[in-house]
């Protein structure tokens, strides 16, 4: 076996924050420990490597950041991906050296990390897909957050309703009913999703809100990207959200979102990557970068789009592991953007990319002066 390390990871399905099992994607070594912890792996003598959890619908970038880093670089980096909720409370308890988010941390969870204050950055951004199971009806069905907020709170019911019939002139519609999917756990999707519909829909945002988690007031939960994309699929009907990623891979039908600016538009990395420069042109220099992008203003626009995290604590307690930390994070600003787009995953904008370079700047190491 190479002296060098290798990067070990869980295995898990192409999938959205939340959930354990699958089948690790693009190649490298994995490991799975079945315990939901992060698990440290064999490295070299006297040296701990680096250990991370949490985002699974980050899960196939990391995979390929880490791998293609420890093959270059030498490093060992252990990620295990248990989900969005997994990866805070891991960094809060300092059982990871660094967690990994699709939804920002709270004031809340921030004041229960017993490593005191966390720098949190975006690492790279992707889209939210609207996929649906409806036999003879065409791919990208057109949809707005106010129609998808009456089907996730039950009052739309039927396929052929008024309010998406008028969306999609022309298109015969079956009086086929909904059947709306949902995650079953707590997720950074769930998030990205519910932060949509409460901008869209005021119904939603008075009642269940944004959240990693929600009261879902109807619908079937499955646990994982793989549990709702496998509802979808096999329940004519049906409807529910995956990551582009997924979607794409899996050739599902996705549908056409209208934007604030009204135009239809399917999930793609370039709708992603317009959302994310409309609001990054706008970011104070003391940003914490907890930002939505959502809904963002700009005409070509994805609205259902999102900036995924890496979680550290700004005041490390082993240099030498601070050190490495710091230095894969700013590979995978700078070397790393270049290999998203394949996996579906969208780069930076440049000006947060160097905004986060130097956020990363005020890691204190210990002994440093």
């Amino acid at each position: 076996m190479s002296n060098k390390w290798v990067v070990t990871m869980g295995l898990i399905a192409l999938a959205a924050c939340g959930g354990n099992g699958g089948n690790a994607a693009n190649g490298g070594n994995t490991s799975a420990s079945g315990t939901g912890q992060a698990q440290p792996s064999a490295g070299g003598a006297g040296i701990a490597g680096l250990t991370g959890a949490g985002s699974t619908f980050a899960y196939p970038l990391y995979q390929k950041w880490f791998y293609d880093y420890a093959q270059k670089n030498g490093v060992k980096i252990n990620y295990q991906p248990i989900g969005s909720g997994g990866g805070i409370k891991q960094l809060q308890e300092g059982t990871v050296d660094f967690g990994a988010s699709d939804a920002p941390m709270t004031d809340q969870q921030i004041a229960q990390a017993k490593g005191g204050s966390i720098i949190q950055l975006p690492s790279s951004l992707a889209a939210v897909a609207i996929s649906y199971n409806l036999p003879g009806a065409p791919d990208n069905l057109k949809l707005t957050g106010a129609v998808l907020g009456q089907i996730y709170l039950g009052k739309i019911t039927k396929w052929n309703d008024p309010q998406i019939a008028r969306l999609n002139p022309g298109v015969k519609l079956p009086a086929t009913d909904i059947l709306v999917t949902h995650r079953s756990e707590a997720s950074g999707t769930t998030f990205i999703f519910t932060d949509f519909l409460s901008g869209t829909s005021p119904g939603w945002k008075a009642g269940p809100g944004k959240s990693t988690e929600v009261q879902w007031p109807v619908g079937l939960g499955g646990k994982g990207t793989a549990g709702v994309a496998g509802l979808i699929q096999q329940n004519p009907g049906a409807i529910g959200y995956i990551e582009l990623a997924y979607a794409v891979q899996n050739k599902l039908p996705v549908a056409l979102i209208q934007n604030p600016s009204g135009k239809f538009l399917p999930p793609t990395l370039d709708g992603a990557t317009a959302a994310a420069a409309a609001v990054a042109k706008t970011l104070p220099a003391t940003t914490d970068f907890r930002i939505s992008i959502v809904n963002a203003p700009a005409p070509d626009a994805y609205p259902i789009s999102s900036f995924t995290w890496l979680l550290l604590y700004q005041n490390q307690t082993d240099a030498q592991k601070g050190k490495e930390l710091v230095d894969l994070i700013t590979w995978g600003l700078q070397d790393g953007q270049n290999e998203g787009k394949p996996l579906n995953y969208a780069p930076l904008p440049a000006n947060m990319v160097q905004m986060e370079q130097d956020r990363l700047k005020t890691v204190k190491l210990p002994g440093a002066a």
